[in-house]
This record gives C-alpha cells, sequence and structure tokens, in this order.
C-alpha cells in the first residue's frame, strides 16, 4: 500500500511524518531495510513517498530518537545493528510463569479496550474487511481442529491497524507470541488452553468484538474488548488457582 493510499484508508488525515514514520519501522522490521545497510536518500525518500524533504527529516529524527537508525555525516542514514526497544526486549522474555501471562494480557488492556473504540469510530471498509477475514480464519481453522493462535493474534492486530495509529501495531508487535497466550508458540500454551471448548469460547467472544467494530458502535466494541480480555484473566488466575503452591510465582 503506498502512502497515499493509506492515508486515504485512514478516513482522517494523520501527520504525513507519522506516514513515513510507520512504513520505514515495517520495512526496517521486515528486513528490507537490513540492519547495517543504509536508507534511500532524503531526495528518494521524498519522490518514495511523495512528501516534502521536511516530512523526510522528521520522520528519520523520530527513528533515530527511538534508536532505529543512525545519521553518519557524508554518508547517509543506517539502519541500526540490533536494534532494541522497551517493547522488543519484553518480548524476548519467554517466561513460562502465569502470572506474568496474566500481567501480559493487564497490559493489553490498558492498550486494547481503546484500539476497540478507535478501529469502530475509523475503520475503513478494507479495515473491517481485515478484521473479518482473520475472525473467518479463526473459524476455519477452529474447524479443522488446526491451531488457532497466529489468527488470533491476526484478528487483534488487524483492529489494532483499523486504529490508524502505527503505535498500537508496534506494541502487539512487540509482545510478539506473547500477545496470545493460548498459541502454541506461547510459554503458556498448553493442552488445557487448545481445546475445541476454550477456543470456541474464545471464537465468541471475537464475535462481539467483530459486530461493534462493523457497527461503528465505539463503546460496544471497547466494552466487548474489555469482556474478552478480562475472561482471558480470569481462566488464567484459575490455571494459577489449581498449580502446586510451589509452583506459584
Amino acid at each position: 500500500m503506498s502512502l497515499h493510499d493509506e492515508v486515504m484508508a485512514a478516513g482522517r488525515k494523520p501527520k504525513l511524518a507519522d506516514l513515513v514514520i510507520g512504513t520505514l519501522r515495517k520495512r526496517i522490521r521486515a528486513g528490507e531495510y537490513r540492519a547495517g545497510g543504509k536508507l534511500p536518500t532524503e531526495s528518494q525518500m521524498t519522490t518514495i513517498f511523495g512528501v516534502s524533504r521536511t516530512v523526510v527529516r522528521e520522520a528519520i529524527a523520530a527513528l533515530a530518537a527511538d534508536g532505529l537508525v543512525q545519521s553518519r555525516q557524508g554518508a547517509g542514514v543506517f539502519v541500526v545493528g540490533n536494534a532494541a526497544t522497551p517493547f522488543n526486549a519484553i518480548g524476548a522474555d519467554k517466561s513460562n510463569k502465569i502470572s506474568v501471562a496474566i500481567n501480559v494480557l493487564e497490559v493489553r488492556m490498558g492498550i486494547e479496550i481503546e484500539a476497540a473504540g478507535l478501529a469502530a469510530m475509523r475503520r475503513s471498509a478494507s479495515q473491517e474487511a481485515a478484521v473479518q477475514e482473520a475472525w473467518n480464519e479463526f473459524e476455519r481453522l477452529l474447524k479443522l481442529g488446526t491451531p488457532t493462535g497466529k489468527t488470533d493474534f491476526a484478528f487483534h492486530r488487524a483492529i489494532a491497524a483499523a486504529t490508524n495509529n502505527p503505535f498500537y501495531i508496534e506494541v502487539l508487535d512487540g509482545l510478539g507470541s506473547r500477545t496470545i497466550p493460548c498459541d502454541v508458540a506461547s510459554p503458556w500454551g498448553t493442552e488445557s488452553v487448545l481445546t475445541f471448548e476454550y477456543q470456541t469460547g474464545l471464537q465468541h467472544e471475537h464475535q462481539k468484538i467483530l459486530k461493534a467494530i462493523s457497527a461503528q458502535d465505539a463503546e460496544a466494541a471497547r466494552e466487548a474488548m474489555r469482556q474478552h480480555l478480562s475472561l482471558s484473566q480470569e481462566r488464567y488466575r484459575n490455571r494459577l488457582r489449581e498449580q502446586p503452591t510451589a509452583n506459584q510465582d
């Protein structure tokens, strides 16, 4: 999607610099711009993104402040090797303590409840379709008896994208596999939370969120997300209570 397309899909007019920042972050994460590699020149980026040099400079300054890129006098702007952010550090911690899963869900509540409301207000038709498609794929995998964790994440990420604020996506990406505790790749994924009944319950909760976003009902979307994440927390609290005392954190 071009920068122009992102502006049109957003349904509002975010700062052009924010869109350039978000696009460059995505390309760095995807490996299009590799660690140690050089970014396009300032002149090239004005052409690539269709923005002014001032916008490009603002975006580069923001990425440099986050430690993602480094300007070298007379040489250009380079992607920093092993660039780390606080979110990446959180995602790298693979503790399997259930108390940590509960903490992750608490953080998600602080972020995703508002994200759901913003998505309901700001989502474009294509963004609504992306949320629906993620829900449909979850349903398909559920019927096949195939792990749904990655599609679960895709559902939440599509909602984050529909806020048209790239930082919501950045937080979820930073949490990585820890975002969805019942994913087989998560430190907390076990047979007890990967049953058909368990995942069917999740899908019903997702459906309430989806319907509210489709109806552009921000308060209903926030409440549906609050219920979903609160119930997830309670499920993990129950698991913690069931553990032998010696294994509790």
